[in-house]
């Protein structure tokens, strides 16, 4: 008998944590970007003028014209990989629900030109702020090593102050 008391517990803390989870998944569905404007927590569509796409709030997903067909993706397409997301405006649309803005693409293109800016806009979270330290690392997990950066075993020996680096234009031939 106290073996099945201790099983039902079981079974419903688990079902209690499964609950729990299934609360949180569904809370992150449909969140504004962090470069969407502030106040408008249930819009499911931004239109973006500058680059005649759209963005589905609840997907997370840029929609745009491309190869023929209107496409959706998590990323902007490569022409507009630099596009200021913050800085760009973004109309919201409150006035259309379905799973295919674009529909009305040629009245939001006529409505809201490239360049179209309407009442000022606050992002939904502030732009993010790197420091010198953060642009350094990230500089150097990107750079590029020649075969004067490679180290061996040797090399790897002496401190950074024993070598010359490349980055000053002094590398070992």
């Amino acid at each position: 008998m106290k073996t099945i008391k201790i099983a039902i517990a079981g079974l419903f803390l688990l079902v209690a944590n499964a609950t729990q989870a299934q609360v949180s998944i569904n809370v992150n569905i449909g969140t504004p970007p962090a470069w969407g404007p502030s106040g408008y927590a249930e819009t499911e569509y931004y239109y973006l003028p500058d680059i005649e796409a759209y963005y589905d709030v609840r997907a997370s997903q840029f929609i745009y014209f491309g190869d023929g067909r209107w496409v959706r993706t998590t990323y902007l397409p490569r022409q507009y990989r630099n596009y200021d997301l913050y800085g760009g405006y973004k109309v919201v649309l409150n006035d259309y629900h379905g799973r295919t803005p674009y529909t009305y693409f040629d009245r939001h293109r006529v409505r809201y030109y490239k360049g179209y800016h309407g009442a000022p806009q606050r992002p939904y979270k502030p732009r993010p702020v790197y420091g010198y330290s953060d642009r350094h690392d990230n500089h150097r997990n990107y750079k590029h090593y020649d075969k004067h950066d490679r180290h061996d075993d040797h090399h790897d020996r002496h401190d950074k102050h024993d070598r010359h680096d490349d980055d000053h234009g002094h590398g070992r031939r």
